[in-house]
């Protein structure tokens, strides 16, 4: 670090020297998480991503690359880091970041989310680097299901509300932010606990988040599906998440996630180990279960067991399954016919290991997949088969996409409503843009899964045909699923056509108009202003959150000006404080006099009148943090005390 001064005053710096130097690499901190596959070892440290090679076989790295930086860029709670390396059922890392936030520079763009944690993806080598999903406050693991499902648990802010079972689907948030740990008030946590953020869908909640499935455990750590072996079958399909309170009433829950719509909903929870302090739950090769436990409250004690629980009535079912002699010899030296056969293997690890095999096979891998995928009799062997090939398709260049064109095309229209969802995933996934008028059908199709994946297929190819077959989708939802509703706005947001969204914007369906506003939401455009005039009060709030709280600056004005149209209606709360914080940072002569006229108005409520006269004693000089947010957005130009005083006269 150096330190740098002015010394002859020209408001240039001329003065150097060495502040502090010799630290210690960031390979030398903590580590967040390690995971090995074929050779490689991909190791999580702020702020770096690695990835460890050992070229000698010695079990020691001796070749060390950053695939990417720019992890936990402000200041936050120990722990809140980069965690659950996995790599999902296409063949990409996942990983998550707690709210320690993150700016990751990309092909000369930033991307990640600095006041928020966030689940990122990129392929193994570290390019396609994305954010997957966002909104998070703390998710330390990752787990995939069978069918490629991505989960996680996701950690309370200690102020009432109730840690959280997160579906994670491509482009949702779920809407926490660094700022609100820091609000009290009026409320503490601000909208996170006020407006139910954080919990399962609920009547009144923000429309732009996805909520959780369910409110479970008091500290969500270590979590892991089981693969499918090694343990009696009273727990297939199931999951298992640590639960760590800092005592010995912490353990380890087991549970399964049952379809509801597009998502999912809880169910057969129990407790499967307690009186511990499990951080991390995990399977290894051999039957049983392998659990990581703390032994006594937070400190950092120096203390640490690892416990391996098994059911020895389930060991000779395991030795039938031979998943442990597959899993430690691998795949590379099994022929492409025993490779095939492993893709209906009762684990899902030798699976997919299977698969990732016989994609690095060439073509006959590829006939492999592709006789999986339309042929198989075992429903995960044909699915793995589509991931494989969707591997392939995503690495070809648009010269080389037509084989796999013509396989998806017949698979979009099959008979099991799960093929139909994963291959329209792989195809936007593969951006085979021929394939979109086979999509469309799905949008109003009986699979509602099948819907969220073709909807974001299309948004991702950007499919401009697509516009008014996913408007028919958010009509047909009627705001009833969530998932629905995110999913075709999140694809219309991506398409980006302004004038199809104006169009729209004056749907007679509130639902679609919901949808519209999410889109124009994601494209921080200040046409949402339309929707504060909106006949549906859903809507008028909806459109009050996005321009003050992203914020969309240019329409705070009109959120401002609000105030003459409710000044004697009834609202939420949600509404009444953000036109009185648009007042406040709007901040002319005539907003410090709507200010007075709120704090005099008795119809509205007494903490918002409060909050107007708080508003006004801090007008020259404004707290640098949103009331409403939390988060550090300075209000800019001097303001006049003469008009906070005449105010409040």
């Amino acid at each position: 670090i150096k330190k740098i001064w002015d010394k002859d005053g020209d408001g240039k710096a001329d003065g150097s020297s060495v502040f502090a130097e010799n630290f210690k690499t960031a390979l030398d901190g903590i580590a967040a998480g390690v995971l090995e596959h074929n050779g490689k070892v991909y190791f999580a440290n702020i702020p770096n991503l690695w990835e460890l090679a050992d070229t000698n076989h010695d079990n020691v790295a001796d070749e060390r690359r950053s695939l990417s930086f720019g992890y936990g860029v402000r200041v936050g709670f120990l722990g809140h880091d980069l965690h659950g390396l996995i790599i999902g059922p296409d063949g990409r890392l996942y990983f998550s970041i707690g709210d320690r936030g993150s700016s990751v520079e990309v092909n000369g763009k930033r991307i990640g989310d600095p006041d928020a944690g966030s689940v990122f993806r990129c392929n193994l080598d570290g390019t396609g680097l994305e954010v997957f999903a966002w909104g998070l406050r703390n998710p330390q693991e990752l787990a995939f299901d069978q069918y490629g499902n991505l989960f996680t648990g996701d950690n309370n802010s200690d102020s009432g509300d109730r840690a959280r079972l997160v579906y994670l689907v491509q482009g949702g948030t779920s809407g926490w932010n660094a700022g609100f740990q820091w609000l009290e008030r009026p409320n503490p946590r601000g909208p996170w606990n006020s407006e139910k953020m954080w919990h399962p869908q609920s009547e009144g909640q923000p429309a732009f988040i996805i909520p959780p499935i369910a409110n479970l455990t008091d500290g969500p750590s270590g979590f892991a599906f089981y693969p499918g072996t090694g343990l009696t079958e009273k727990y297939d399909r199931h999951f298992f998440l640590c639960d760590f309170h800092g005592s010995r009433s912490s353990g380890i829950w087991s549970f399964t996630l049952e379809p509801k719509g597009a998502g999912f909903e809880l169910a057969n929870q129990e407790k499967f180990i307690w009186n511990c302090l499990p951080t991390d739950v995990t399977f290894g090769p051999e039957p049983g279960i392998y659990f990581a436990d703390w032994v006594q409250g937070w400190g950092m004690t120096g203390k640490g067991r690892i416990y391996h629980v098994f059911a020895p009535e389930a060991e000779e079912a395991a030795k039938k399954s031979d998943t442990t002699e597959l899993l430690e010899n691998g795949m590379k030296k099994r022929s492409v016919s025993e490779l095939s056969k492993l893709l209906a293997h009762a684990d899902m690890r030798v699976r997919q290991e299977a698969q990732f095999e016989l994609v690095n096979r060439g073509s006959k891998g590829e006939s492999a997949l592709a006789k999986a995928a339309q042929k198989s009799d075992s429903q995960l062997a044909r699915l793995h088969g589509v991931w494989g090939l969707g591997q392939l398709a995503r690495a070809a260049d648009e010269s080389h996409k037509a084989p796999y064109a013509k396989i998806f095309k017949s698979l979009l229209s099959d008979k099991d409503p799960e093929v139909r969802a994963q291959t329209a995933k792989v195809v936007g996934d593969s951006g085979i843009q021929s394939l979109a008028p086979q999509l469309i059908p799905l949008l109003s199709g009986e699979s509602e899964r099948a819907r969220v994946q073709a909807a974001i297929a299309l948004g991702v190819m950007k499919e401009g045909s697509a516009i008014q077959p996913l408007l028919g989708m958010l009509r047909e939802a009627n705001d009833k699923d969530p998932i629905q509703r995110h999913a075709a706005s999140y694809a219309l947001s991506l398409i980006g056509d302004m004038d199809a969204l104006e169009a729209a914007a004056k749907d007679p369906s509130p639902a679609v108009r919901m949808g519209v506003l999410l889109a124009m939401r994601r494209l921080h455009r200040v046409e949402i202003a339309q929707f504060l005039h909106d006949q549906d009060a859903a809507i008028v709030a909806e459109a009050a959150r996005a321009i003050n709280d992203l914020p969309i600056s240019a329409a705070i004005p009109e959120l401002a000006n609000l105030y003459k149209d409710y000044k004697n209606k009834k609202a939420a709360n949600e509404l009444y404080r953000r036109i009185t914080n648009a007042n406040y940072r709007y901040g002319t002569a005539e907003t410090a006099r709507t200010l007075s006229e709120i704090a005099n108005n008795d119809s509205w409520p007494e903490q918002v009148r409060a909050e107007a006269l708080y508003d006004l004693g801090d007008w020259v000089n404004p707290s640098g943090r949103d009331n409403i947010t939390g988060l550090w957005r300075p209000v800019v130009g001097a303001r006049s005390e003469k008009d906070a005083r005449e105010a409040i006269e």
